[in-house]
C-alpha cells in the first residue's frame, strides 16, 4: 500500500538519498560552473544528483534557468527572458561532454515561449556540436513542447538526438492542476507522436510522477496513451514536492508498488521501462541501448 503523507512524519526510508560528496562529484561540478553551463540535476533539486554526478555524467540544462511556464511541481525559476539568447552556448555545452569524457548525455531546457521557434534552433545547435566533438556520442534530448508547433519541433528532430524525450508528468485529469495552463495532456502526446513519425528508428521517451493523488487505472491508461503515440521507452518516480510553495505530496508510494507499476509497463510492450521512487526522466537513461 501507498504510505498517506498525513501518517508520516519524515520521508520513508526509501527516499533518503547520500549528500553529494566525492571527487568525481566536485569534478562535474567544477567543469559545469567554469563553463557556465546550467545542470537540471541543481535547478530541478534532482534526488540523484550524487549518484549520478559521482558517477560523471550529468543532465545540461540549455536556453538560460529562467522558464517562461510556472508548473506547480518544478523548482525551476518562472520568468520572461526577453528573448535572450546565448549563441556559444552549443560550443561550451558540446566542449563540456568532450572534456568530461561523456558518451552519453542528457540534454534539457527550460521552456522558452518568448522565442518564436520556442528555442528549437538552440537545441538543434547544440545536439550537433556534441556529435561533431564527440564522434560516437550519444544525446538524448528532454525537450518542452514548443507550444504544439510541429515546424519548430522538425528543427529538433532534423539534427538527430538519439532519444527524443518530452514528459506527459502526469495523468491526463491533474494536468490542468499540475502543469501550465499551456501545457496540455493532448498537445504532449501530438509532439510525441510526430517525432516519432519523423524518426522511428529513433527512441521516443516520456515520464510520469506519481504520487499527487492519481490512481492506478488513470496512470494505466496513461501507459496507453504513450504507447499509442508510439513512445518506447517509459519512466515513473515519485514526486516529491521542492518546496512548501509547490504542491503537496499526496502520497508516498512503495518500492513494491513502482515494481508493480513498472511490470504493467512492460507489459505494454515498451523498449525500456524505469519505474522506481527516485526515478527521473534522465535515470539510467544509456541504458536503453544497453537492452536493445
Amino acid at each position: 500500500m501507498a504510505v498517506e503523507i498525513d501518517l508520516v512524519k519524515r520521508k520513508p526510508d526509501w527516499l533518503r538519498v547520500s549528500l553529494p560528496s566525492g571527487d568525481d562529484y566536485d569534478r562535474v561540478r567544477a567543469k559545469v560552473n567554469a563553463l557556465a553551463l546550467n545542470t537540471v540535476c541543481k535547478e530541478a533539486a534532482c534526488p540523484n544528483i550524487a549518484e549520478c554526478w559521482g558517477a560523471g555524467t550529468a543532465t545540461i540544462m540549455i536556453l538560460g534557468d529562467t522558464c517562461t511556464r510556472g508548473c506547480r511541481f518544478c523548482n525551476v525559476k518562472t520568468g520572461n527572458p526577453k528573448g535572450v539568447v546565448d549563441w556559444m552556448e552549443p560550443i561550451r555545452v558540446a566542449d563540456a561532454v568532450r572534456d568530461l569524457g561523456w558518451k552519453y548525455l542528457v540534454l534539457t531546457a527550460v521552456d522558452r515561449d518568448d522565442l518564436a521557434d520556442g528555442g528549437a534552433l538552440i537545441f538543434a545547435n547544440t545536439v550537433r556540436a556534441i556529435h561533431e566533438r564527440v564522434p560516437g556520442s550519444r544525446v538524448e534530448i528532454l525537450s518542452g513542447d514548443y507550444r504544439g508547433d510541429l515546424q519548430a519541433l522538425d528543427i529538433v528532430m532534423d539534427a538527430r538526438p538519439d532519444v527524443f524525450a518530452h514528459n506527459l508528468e502526469t495523468v491526463r485529469r491533474l494536468t490542468p492542476t499540475v502543469r501550465d495552463k499551456r501545457a496540455t495532456y493532448d498537445q504532449s502526446l501530438k509532439i510525441l507522436a510526430h517525432a516519432k513519425s519523423r524518426a522511428p528508428e529513433r527512441f521516443t521517451k516520456t515520464s510520469l510522477m506519481i504520487g499527487l493523488g492519481e490512481n492506478e487505472d488513470e496512470i494505466e491508461r496513461a501507459m496507453d496513451d504513450a504507447r499509442g503515440a508510439g513512445v518506447d521507452i517509459f519512466t515513473l518516480g515519485q514526486y516529491l514536492q521542492p518546496t512548501k510553495k509547490h504542491l503537496p505530496v499526496v502520497e508516498f508510494v512503495t518500492p513494491e508498488k513502482f515494481d508493480r507499476l513498472g511490470a504493467l509497463a512492460k507489459s505494454k510492450g515498451f523498449h525500456q521501462v524505469v519505474s522506481s521512487p527516485l526515478s527521473r526522466s534522465s535515470y539510467h537513461a544509456e541504458q536503453a541501448f544497453e537492452a536493445q
